[in-house]
């Protein structure tokens, strides 16, 4: 990225290595500033067209914005009293302008990027200070102005993030690939994420629509991106290496991924990758795919550039996909579902795999159980809260995760769950009734990564009224619920109203059925084997949103199985 301010409609991102502004007078004189000042007058042209004429004072916009910064600049230095402007004759309006372009300013998604080890100018500072810093920056600098032109101090005062949302700080590192992948090896690699928690985020969707599909032809042939406008987010999904590149407009899902997915240490970004995923690449395509490229040993997806794959739910499962088939690969079974081992405070301890497709109640059955066990609960210790593996070692199943956080639904939690790790969570489109989301902090690594025993595995059925926890009696009974996949959608896809999914998962099973078959059987018998509980659990999420009986009733049979000997 070599400007110092990347605008559009409703994203800002700022490059700390092209300039980086310690004073108030160093931003005031910037030309990132005017630049800044001359886009807000042309939305003030759009939107306010009373305060738009006030501005330009029969000047042109670009004339009008060097007379309000030379005005701001000599707030910094002399008493209002002692300055002439035409700006000053209207206060009340000056003021409404300066109040205007502050809230401009925030409502954009703000994000800062600083070069580590290029000779910048904060090659030798923290990045994290640095941020912190421009945040009171410029925080101060309108409050400044604001109270010059109020004539007074202001008598409360609230300490908002007036500077960015997030930092990223990005180093060039030699990628082990093959020439094949050139396009790729400029890009900067992310090697620190600064998160400012709780963050809310407005993408332009907010849901999922079509399939991810297999393709014959690698997406690396049509890559369109550059080092420019594209940054890349390293990180491990389960056991394996990922490099998610993508496009800038796109940071703020990436970003969120610091929420959700291991950051790669820089030793393992030297490493050849097992997963690459290009997201936002303007192909001209619409497409959501992914290739095989068995020379390199990799797979590859591509999420082609538009506005709707700014909903989170893209990003993440194409990279969930792209694990999943790999998997699949070394004979391991995914799992769409959610897996917890819970510590009762009597010592009992017991794993507990639930399975089922989006909006099933995976997620809200371990919120509700966390519930109804408080009192005997001693610790939940979660292992994955979407996606996850179950493989064999001499004979015995264990279940693996593949996120560090969860992406949950808001509608489906308890009120009070989503404010419990408010501080450290990123929300998305809270406001909405439509599939609001949070992105939450789940398990260290070192808990994902390692196998756990599996004493219950059951399917999370939320279509049927019937209550509570069910032990299927017949292997085949429940290897035929399992991959019909039947739940009711509840608008987090495209779908409505009942639907199947092989296996209750679209993100690889689906698409490759014949892989997966000899793996069910394997892993099912397994279970049955070793003595796992296998059943379902009746969640009633798609029956009623505001009527939580079923999935209270469901938790409490979960934890009378727990309590069991």
């Amino acid at each position: 990225m070599k400007e110092t301010l990347y605008l559009t409609q409703d994203l800002a991102i700022i490059n700390y290595s092209t300039g980086y502004a310690k004073t108030a007078e160093q931003l005031l004189k910037s030309s990132t500033f005017s630049n800044f000042v001359h886009n807000y007058m042309d939305y003030l042209k759009e939107h306010h067209e009373d305060l738009y004429d006030f501005a330009l004072q029969k000047k042109t916009p670009r004339e009008a914005t060097v007379e309000i910064v030379k005005l701001f600049r000599m707030m910094r230095i002399f008493k209002i009293d002692e300055i002439e402007s035409v700006y000053l004759e209207d206060k009340k309006s000056l003021l409404e302008f300066l109040e205007g372009m502050y809230n401009f300013w925030k409502r954009h998604q703000r994000f800062s990027v600083v070069h580590m080890g290029d000779g910048n100018v904060l090659q030798d500072s923290s990045f994290v200070q640095a941020d912190s810093n421009f945040n009171s920056l410029v925080r101060s600098c309108y409050r400044d102005i604001e109270e010059q032109i109020m004539g007074r101090k202001n008598r409360v005062y609230r300490q908002m993030q007036a500077g960015t949302n997030a930092a990223i700080a990005v180093r060039n590192v030699y990628v082990k690939l093959s020439d094949a992948y050139n396009a790729l090896k400029g890009i900067p690699l992310i090697s620190s994420v600064m998160l400012r928690t709780p963050m809310i985020l407005h993408p332009k969707s907010n849901k999922r629509t079509g399939m991810f599909t297999e393709t014959d032809t690698n997406p690396i042939s049509s890559f369109t991106g550059d080092k420019d406008t594209w940054f890349a987010y390293p990180c491990k999904i389960g056991s394996l290496l990922a490099f998610i590149y993508f496009h800038r407009d796109f940071i703020s899902s990436a970003v969120s991924l610091g929420n959700l997915f291991e950051l790669a240490t820089e030793e393992e970004c030297r490493k050849k990758p097992d997963l690459i995923c290009l997201f936002g690449n303007e192909d001209g395509k619409d497409q959501t795919v992914f290739h095989y490229d068995e020379q390199e040993d990799v797979w590859v997806g591509c999420v082609s550039y538009h506005e709707r794959i700014e909903y989170f739910g893209y990003l993440k499962k194409m990279s969930l996909t792209l694990h999943n088939v790999r998997m699949m690969q070394k004979g391991w079974l995914p799992i769409h579902g959610a897996f917890v081992n819970i510590t009762l405070k009597n010592g009992k301890r017991k794993g507990i795999m639930l399975m089922g497709d989006s909006g099933a109640g995976k997620s809200e059955s371990i919120e509700a159980l966390k519930i109804v066990g408080k009192d005997v609960i001693k610790d939940i210790e979660v292992v994955f809260d979407d996606m996850g593996t179950i493989h064999l070692e001499d004979g015995i199943p264990y279940g693996q995760g593949t996120e560090i956080g969860a992406f949950i639904r808001l509608d489906d939690l308890d009120p009070g769950t989503p404010y419990r790790d408010m501080d450290r969570s990123i929300f998305m489109n809270p406001e909405s009734s439509n599939n609001a989301r949070v992105i939450t902090p789940a398990a260290p690594y070192e808990v994902v990564a390692k196998n756990h025993k599996i004493d219950l595995f059951a399917y999370a059925n939320n279509y049927d009224d019937k209550l509570g926890l069910h032990r299927f009696d017949k292997l085949e009974d429940a290897k035929a619920t399992c991959v019909e996949g039947k739940r009711m959608a509840k608008g987090t896809t495209q779908e409505v109203g009942i639907s199947t999914t092989y296996f209750a998962n679209p993100f690889g099973p689906m698409q490759q059925q014949e892989i997966c078959d000899p793996l069910i059987d394997q892993m099912f018998t397994a279970l049955r084997d070793n003595g796992v509980f296998v059943g379902e659990i009746y969640t009633h999420l798609g029956l009623s949103k505001e009527n939580r009986d079923g999935i209270n009733h469901a938790a409490k049979e979960l934890l009378a199985f727990i309590e069991k000997d």
